[in-house]
């Protein structure tokens, strides 16, 4: 862990620039950070243009799977934020690269079933990893006696299925878990793209990937894997893709539980905690607390006072 008491760095010129020097790289986590649903926050994209003006890679490291890369990409765009496909990780592309180039599940048992949106559908698409679930209207139903009969007898279920995948599903119901179950039930591996309990929208809060895969891990005993923040599996592929140093990348993020840890447990350079999502100073103040940051501001723009 680091120091029991970070340092806050808002209104602090001089402590902002001694911080800002010590990295390379900064990995920024987006809701509640950046923005809080659609509502972006204030002097956000002057604050990462001015890293950048300073020779930073700014990399977006996101657990929401619910959008493809391409979609991260357009939806930073509109809010003002440049960034290319290249600067965006988040763990529906995690979890791909995971399954393909990790997993590597030898054929004809290497199909996936999704519980989640269509983001992660055109992740596993660029790894050539095919998958059922996910966006299928057929799934998008009440559950009727013939599906009972035809998951009990198998009948229903595709025999290459060999990953059950567990993300943000906005029309999760009792089949897709039913079947879900069952291919858990026959040996399917079980993987999630992040277990957050919650997520910010709109200024509030709601359930979140997490949640989604609870009744399963409730139903077989078993903890899925997952592939988002704080998972490792996620900060080796980061490293590997984007080559950086760990020692002088920080993590910037609004959760202690995701963000931070992914940040502690990575031995990144550092962590920098903002105030404007999910955390609050007497999280990490308190015993319990899962990991303690190294630095905090009120909100990212803070930062902007490097420049004075």
């Amino acid at each position: 862990m680091g120091s029991s008491q970070p340092t806050h760095l808002t209104g602090d010129s001089a402590a902002i620039n001694e911080f800002i020097d010590k990295f390379d790289v900064f990995l920024f986590d987006c809701d509640g950070v950046l923005w809080s649903g659609d509502h972006l926050f204030e002097g956000v994209p002057e604050t990462l243009e001015l890293l950048r003006s300073r020779g930073k890679r700014v990399v977006f490291v996101t657990n929401n799977s619910t959008k493809s890369r391409e979609d991260y990409q357009k939806k930073l765009d509109k809010m003002g934020i440049a960034s290319s496909v290249e600067d965006i990780f988040g763990s529906a592309y995690s979890s791909a690269i995971y399954i393909s180039r990790i997993m590597k599940l030898p054929a004809p048992r290497n199909k996936v079933f999704v519980l989640g949106e269509a983001g992660i559908e055109a992740e596993l698409r660029t790894e050539n990893v095919p998958c059922i679930g996910g966006t299928d209207p057929a799934l998008r139903r009440d559950m009727t006696p013939e599906d009972f009969a035809g998951l009990a007898d198998g009948s229903m279920l595709d025999p290459d299925v060999g990953v059950v995948l567990a993300g943000l599903d906005l029309h999760i119901n009792y089949l897709k878990l039913s079947v879900a179950f069952q291919y858990l039930q026959k040996g399917a591996k079980f993987l999630a793209t992040n277990t957050d309990s919650t997520l910010p929208n709109s200024h509030a809060f709601f359930p979140g990937a997490g949640s989604i895969s609870i009744p399963l891990v409730n139903m077989t005993g078993q903890q899925p894997l997952a592939l988002g923040k704080p998972s490792q599996a996620m900060m080796d592929a980061i490293e590997g893709k984007f080559q950086l140093d760990r020692a002088r990348t920080c993590m910037v993020g609004d959760r202690l539980n995701t963000d931070i840890q992914f940040g502690v447990e990575g031995k990144l350079g550092g962590t920098l905690a903002v105030l404007t999502g999910v955390s609050k100073k007497a999280d990490w103040e308190a015993a319990d607390a899962p990991a303690v940051p190294a630095y905090y501001v009120d909100k990212l723009s803070d930062l902007r006072a490097a420049q004075q």
